[in-house]
């Protein structure tokens, strides 16, 4: 069998990985990516010496497919889990506490947003549940307008938004309900009578275990162990131009015929990649939109005070270039060992991506001048690396659940073909090993 998996970000890697493991040594497993290196928006760099990752650097701790697949390849020794420092929303002018017991930033109680927003807020939160709730079981809006509707515009600006930058590099009104939070539409859904009500329903149980995970030195090395046991061969700086019916299977250019393809690229690509082949599915993928970010890492004399939190978060509206700052030093032991302190800041979010024209040396400047900022604290960098995410991220608008089953849908009687990637069912690292796996069984499985 010959398998053109197309896109070499983490989804591919591990959709050409699991190819491997489930059909063995003598399928000819081609991995072909536009980029000039694999790994997507994954991505480790050099910060004064020591690795870093420019793209994401942790993963949700809750879910198991990153440490299963770390132990999978021998890498189970580079798990590590944060030191357990919370992070601050800078808004008004001040640095809050970010509130707990929330669901992405959206409140289980008044109580929790004491502080962050005003008396007239508090008191909405607290009398919500005496309000009545209109809810078409079904439906999907904006997290903005449900959080804006039923808590106050400041609670969605404050503490929704500044946790749905960070995921999705956009905002509660760029993403979804059914989508960012789907155990919230499911308890509105079920009948709560109010948010608060559907909150408490969707809240996990307290537990101890960490919530996210890493890799100490960097995703890197679980994106060379994935292509050296895919044993796959690689094609870089060279885009799939075409993909067609082929006399046995398909046809994809530059690289010919193939039995089965793994689209495994951004929503827009794979668009016009199933422009001819399925038009429909082509059509609705079309219509997911990208947001764009740029990542600056700074590396500080070790002694710089900063705050003892893992990053410090920004609201809407703040007069601030940057979005949010990870204080990685902090937020991650084993970096705290290192000779520099280590910051992440991000900028850029849906609607606005003016921060990738600006020069590398000015968004170190606008790095080190906003942390200052922030944090009180002057800020004298040693080094930096800077690395820009053009149409990074899929935005998980209004619909977004309906629009990826009417794809798969339309995908699934269409023989030797899957996708996968973060524009179906989750933007995070874990999601989109689930994806490429899904992928790989269903090739697997329709092609022997």
């Amino acid at each position: 069998m010959r398998i053109a998996v197309i896109g070499g970000g983490i989804s591919g890697l591990v959709a050409a990985y699991r190819l491997r493991m489930l059909l063995g040594a003598a399928a000819d497993i081609l991995v072909l990516d536009r980029a000039e290196r694999v790994g997507g928006i994954l991505y480790t760099a050099e910060l004064a010496g020591e690795p870093l990752d420019l793209g994401a650097e942790a993963f949700v701790g809750r879910r198991p497919e990153v440490p299963q697949l770390l132990r999978e390849v021998g890498l189970e020794t580079q798990l590590v889990t944060p030191a357990g420092l919370r992070p601050l929303v800078w808004s008004d002018g001040v640095a809050h506490p970010l509130p707990e017991r929330t669901l992405m930033g959206v409140p289980s109680t008044a109580e929790s947003m004491r502080g962050l927003v005003d008396a007239a807020t508090l008191e909405r939160i607290a009398t919500e549940p005496r309000r009545p709730l209109a809810w078409e079981p079904g439906a999907d809006i904006d997290v903005y307008r449900l959080v804006a509707d039923r808590f106050g515009a400041q609670v969605a600006e404050r503490s929704v938004d500044p946790l749905l930058g960070g995921v999705y590099a956009g905002s509660s009104r760029s993403i979804g309900v059914r989508a960012a939070l789907p155990t919230l539409a499911a308890a509105l859904d079920d009948g709560a009578p109010s948010l608060t009500h559907a909150v408490a329903v969707a809240l996990p149980p307290p537990s101890d275990a960490p919530v996210f995970g890493g890799i100490r030195d960097g995703y890197q090395v679980l994106l060379e162990a994935l292509a050296a046991r895919s044993g796959a061969k690689f094609i870089t700086a060279e885009p799939a131009t075409r993909l067609a019916r082929g006399q046995r299977g398909w046809v994809v250019d530059p690289i010919g015929a193939v039995d089965s393809v793994v689209l495994a690229t951004p929503a827009p690509v794979t668009a016009r990649l199933l422009g001819t082949v399925a038009p429909d599915a082509a059509a609705a993928l079309a219509g997911i939109e990208l947001s764009s970010s740029v990542l600056v890492a700074l590396a500080l004399p070790r002694d710089t005070a900063l705050p003892q939190n893992s990053g410090i978060l920004v609201a809407t509206g703040e007069p601030l270039r940057a979005k949010a700052f990870t204080l990685s030093s902090r937020k991650w032991t084993h970096l705290a060992h290192r000779e520099t302190a280590a910051v992440r800041v991000s900028f850029g979010k849906f609607g606005d991506a003016t921060p990738l024209s600006w020069s590398d040396a000015d968004l170190v400047t606008a790095a080190a001048e906003d942390l200052s900022t922030v944090t009180g604290v002057p800020i004298e960098p040693l080094a930096a690396a800077v690395q820009r995410w053009p149409n990074g991220l899929a935005q998980y608008a209004p619909g977004h659940t309906d629009r990826i089953a009417a794809v798969e849908s339309a995908i699934a009687p269409i023989p030797g073909l899957a996708l996968a990637g973060a524009y179906l069912h989750g933007v995070g690292v874990p999601a989109c090993v689930a994806s490429g796996t899904a992928a790989a069984h269903h090739i697997a499985a329709t092609s022997t």
